[in-house]
């Protein structure tokens, strides 16, 4: 008996959280460091920890609860990832991307990915929230590299708009709406888990990045291969190193997600129902 191909994998994957609720979702939201409270005040909400997907790795790093939840926001159901796997972690890019691929089995078209970053535009505050326009692989590696499948898209996908313009308004509108200062800008994605020298930030700005991270960018790939429009949002959650006078830690970073819990949970409320009515 042959091994089952990837496609199989992630189908098994659907098959069983369908399973579990058989619900039409056309929303699905990716939580980064600190940022998963926000699953937490879903209604009628189902929460599966990962270890009950097949094919699904499990989260080692603090702020990933490793749970995807299905649940409604005025009256809109959406399935939320809470917590996501790194590939400094020791990951493949086939068992990073693996839940984006399910999400789109589902029926997702309207994706969320939301990670913490480091500040690297020096206008951008600790806190501020960034609206990501494009992203920068820096990663050294491509989740589409390897056997193709056709059935998960395009061998060579389009990547001239990876993050859906339409949904970048929708985000800035909402932060206005709101009194939240949120910037627009490019996400460098590094391996990690090192954080990055200050000459490597000053690379970075050079080369056009206002924030950089350890995530996000893969999911994005595998997303718009799939055919999935996607909002890029990141939580500057430290300034990057060179631009503040001590070291830089994960504990820095979930406190500053933890500040912006509340404000960050009231934006993506005010998001959702919009996403949704774009796509009809």
């Amino acid at each position: 008996m042959s091994a089952e191909t990837l496609y199989e994998r992630v189908e098994h994957a659907a098959r069983t959280v369908r399973a579990r609720r058989d619900e039409d979702i056309s929303v699905a939201l990716v939580l980064g460091s600190g940022l998963g409270a926000f699953a937490d005040d879903l209604e009628d909400a189902l929460a599966v920890p990962y270890s009950e997907i097949p094919g699904f790795a499990r989260p080692t790093v603090e702020g990933h609860a490793g749970r995807l939840v299905i649940g409604r926001v005025d009256g809109l159901t959406l399935a939320v990832m809470q917590g996501r796997f790194h590939y400094y972690e020791g990951y493949s890019f086939d068992e990073v991307t693996f839940p984006v691929r399910m999400l789109g089995l589902l029926g997702i078209q309207s994706l969320i990915l939301t990670n913490a970053a480091g500040g690297i535009n020096i206008e951008f505050d600790q806190g501020a929230l960034m609206v990501i326009s494009d992203h920068l692989n820096l990663m050294g590696i491509n989740p589409l590299r390897g056997a193709h499948d056709e059935r998960f898209g395009a061998r060579f996908p389009d990547m001239t708009e990876v993050y859906d313009r339409e949904f970048q308004e929708i985000a800035i509108e909402e932060a206005n709406q709101m009194d939240v200062a949120i910037r627009r800008g490019i996400y460098a994605a590094l391996t990690g888990p090192s954080y990055e020298t200050p000459a490597e930030i000053r690379m970075l700005r050079t080369l056009g990045a206002d924030a950089v991270g350890m995530s996000t960018v893969p999911e994005a790939i595998v997303a718009r291969q799939m055919g999935m429009k996607i909002l890029g949002i990141s939580c500057i959650t430290n300034l990057a190193a060179g631009l503040v006078d001590h070291p830089i830690n994960h504990e820095e970073v979930m406190e500053a997600g933890a500040r912006v819990r509340d404000t960050f949970k009231q934006l993506l409320r005010r998001i959702i129902p919009r996403l949704k009515s774009s796509d009809e």
